[in-house]
């Protein structure tokens, strides 16, 4: 894997692509990784100290973690070892710890660098352990999904993790840089048509070189592109999103944030985020139900209904239509008065109901359609309440042996504002009745 690239002027080779050739020769010449790699970074400090821990590597592609490994074997002398998850089974995992052992041996330890490391299943995974214990290898894993979730705790808890960034835009400039040098030449574009392909990359230092390459290619002699021409000429980089993974998360959790923090522009800006990078609408449509009932309620209980609608829309439309409507509903669930109130009196009756078990309602509210039931008093005393002033007979609900609850208590926001009236008008009038009056 190529990542963050500096090379002597006369290693570069004709036919190997840029970010090949621009690999780094040393840790300190490793790009957007200086909270690792800099004067005081945790990688330099273990160089120091002259002893390596076992590591994963946790960041997103093209931010340097294979070529980070690769040099931390060659500054502490270490045999370095490569695989694959994605290759490698139970065998090539025997093979190389035999290996391995054979070095240590003879007096050489090993740094056993295993890619995309998550893709291993818990056994193989488990078989780390006992080479790690023993020393025979010091591992470093690379992945791009959250070690929490995808590593067995007994191998975390064997290993540091270390948290390679998304490069940024200063980061990805000096690596333009480094190989306006050494193709002996500038990229040919204009200052915003650079800072175009500079966001395109996402963070991403082998996709800035690989589209460096592609630009070079398709200029004419003196053709400088603009951002347009830019565009027209580069392969769109897909963005960084797995649809089971992190990147999927994060950003439903971002536009579900905008929408409660009543930020449509934000909220905007993650739905798009989500439609670029292939996000299935309807899971998008579903989330924005769910933002309705949670998080508005009945400050507007038109929101649930638009966010259905919306969903209707995309059906009776399709894509690329479609998601307009789904941008519409999102507005306005941002825009809409923002009550959980009903979210939480629905947590607080299912948590009494879990906790209460089987209570009996009272007898006066239940029916008896039997001669037995109406012997054991079912139904004695229920008042119909449109026989009764106001519609409202004040009658407890309630199971005897759990007492009243208030579940909801909405504040006076939005339509609720109307509904608090509502409830006070009833609380206060079963408060009458109960006095007898």
């Amino acid at each position: 894997m190529a990542d963050l690239f500096q090379a002597e002027p006369e290693k570069a080779a004709p036919g190997r692509p840029l970010a090949d050739r621009l690999r780094p020769a040393s840790l300190a010449e490793v790009v957007g990784q200086e909270h690792l790699t800099g004067e005081d970074g945790a990688l330099t400090r273990m160089i120091r100290s002259g002893s390596l821990g076992s590591m994963i590597f946790w960041g997103p592609p093209g931010t340097g973690k294979t070529t980070v490994a690769r040099l931390l074997a060659g500054e502490t002398h270490l045999a370095f070892e490569q695989i694959s998850a994605i290759f490698s089974g139970v065998a090539d995992l025997k093979k190389v710890f035999d290996g391995a052992r054979l070095r240590r041996a003879n007096g050489r330890q090993t740094l056993l660098f295993v890619d995309e490391i998550h893709r291993f299943n818990r056994a193989q995974q488990d078989s780390f352990l006992p080479v790690m214990e023993d020393g025979t290898v010091i591992l470093v894993g690379a992945t791009t999904e959250n070690p929490s979730f995808e590593l067995n705790a007994a191998l975390l808890s064997r290993a540091r993790v270390l948290v390679f960034r998304s490069l940024d835009e200063d980061s990805i400039a000096k690596l333009l840089k480094r190989a306006e040098e050494t193709e002996g030449k500038p990229l040919p574009l204009d200052d915003e048509a650079r800072a175009t392909l500079m966001r395109m990359a996402d963070g991403d230092g082998r996709a800035s070189l690989t589209l460096a390459e592609e630009i070079w290619r398709a200029a004419k002699p003196g053709e400088i592109f603009d951002s347009e021409g830019l565009l027209r000429i580069v392969q769109r980089r897909a963005p960084i999103y797995d649809k089971g993974q992190d990147g999927h998360y994060n950003l439903i959790s971002a536009l579900h944030k905008s929408v409660r923090g009543s930020d449509p522009d934000a909220a905007l800006y993650y739905l798009s985020r989500m439609f670029d990078a292939g996000e299935d609408p309807l899971y998008i449509g579903r989330r924005l139900v769910r933002m309705a009932v949670e998080d508005i309620g009945l400050a507007d209980p038109q929101a649930l209904v638009i966010a259905n609608a919306a969903k209707d829309a995309y059906d009776y439309l399709g894509s690329p239509e479609g998601e307009l409507a789904f941008a519409q509903a999102c507005v306005y669930l941002a825009t809409a008065p923002k009550s959980n109130a009903l979210y939480t009196a629905f947590k607080g009756a299912m948590r009494a109901a879990k906790e209460h078990g089987s209570l009996l309602p009272p007898r006066h509210i239940l029916n008896a359609p039997t001669k037995l039931m109406k012997e054991e008093g079912y139904g004695d005393g229920y008042q119909y309440d449109h026989d009764t002033p106001e519609a409202f007979s004040g009658q407890d609900y309630f199971p005897e042996k759990m007492g009243r609850h208030t579940f909801y208590d909405p504040p006076e926001r939005g339509f609720e504002r109307e509904i608090r009236k509502r409830l006070d008008y009833w609380s206060k009038l079963r408060s009458e009745k109960s006095r007898g009056k």
